[in-house]
């Protein structure tokens, strides 16, 4: 067996991970990429991922010549090419616009949601701002209705950029923000999720109960 030529530096439970390591088993290309578990957070930095990645986030891939990669849009980019199947990514025309869009509001559920965990969990109650916490749940609802509204159909047909981040994102929204029920809201999005959450590649990704 050959040795990977590459290093990802993952978090378990980090959607951002998630979404390389969903794309590895779909493209067949786990054994070209070794693991290398960090576990940084805002008030306690790792410092080898410092030394790879200068702002300190996971996922970071470092290439066979030393070279390193970030953040997780660039590592999906880097790794789409790298592979003789069915891009994820469509190479051109309107079809890879739109696929990125939706990758980017998933993107976008995803930061507000890491803010809101870091905000509750981390920061001392007293010191806590609620206006600004309720303000990025506004934009994780928003961007939901607008998945539940106007992306059931193109999200159901490929399952690539777009339907890997939507797939992500919902997963993280279950693990670390369970009490918006989201389901109640988007019932046509949960049960698209309900139905893609079986893939082999989302199944052997979950992250861990906490």
């Amino acid at each position: 067996m050959s040795t990977p030529g590459m290093t990802l530096f993952h978090s378990p439970t980090s959607p951002f991970v998630r979404k390389i390591m969903v794309l590895l088993h779909e493209t067949g290309q786990l054994g070209r990429v070794a693991v290398e578990t960090v576990q940084p957070a805002p008030t306690s930095p790792s410092e080898a991922l410092n030394a790879v990645n200068p702002v300190g986030k996971v996922p970071a891939l470092r290439l066979a010549d030393g070279q390193v990669l970030y953040d997780s849009r660039v590592i999906f980019d880097y790794l789409d090419s790298q592979h003789v199947g069915e891009p994820l990514i469509p190479r051109e025309g309107s079809a890879r616009w739109r696929r990125l869009t939706l990758a980017a509001l998933a993107d976008a559920i995803l930061e507000a949601a890491v803010l809101i965990r870091y905000e509750t969990a981390l920061r001392p109650a007293d010191r806590q701002w609620p206006a600004w916490r309720d303000a990025q749940q506004g934009k994780i609802e928003r961007a939901l209705a607008e998945l539940e509204e106007q992306a059931l159909a193109e999200l159901s047909c490929h399952f690539d950029v777009a339907a890997i981040g939507v797939a992500c994102a919902l997963g993280y929204l279950d693990l670390r923000l369970p009490a918006l029920d989201w389901r109640a809201r988007c019932p046509r999005l949960a049960a698209w999720y309900a139905e893609t959450r079986r893939r082999p590649s989302l199944q052997a990704t979950e992250p861990p109960a906490l």
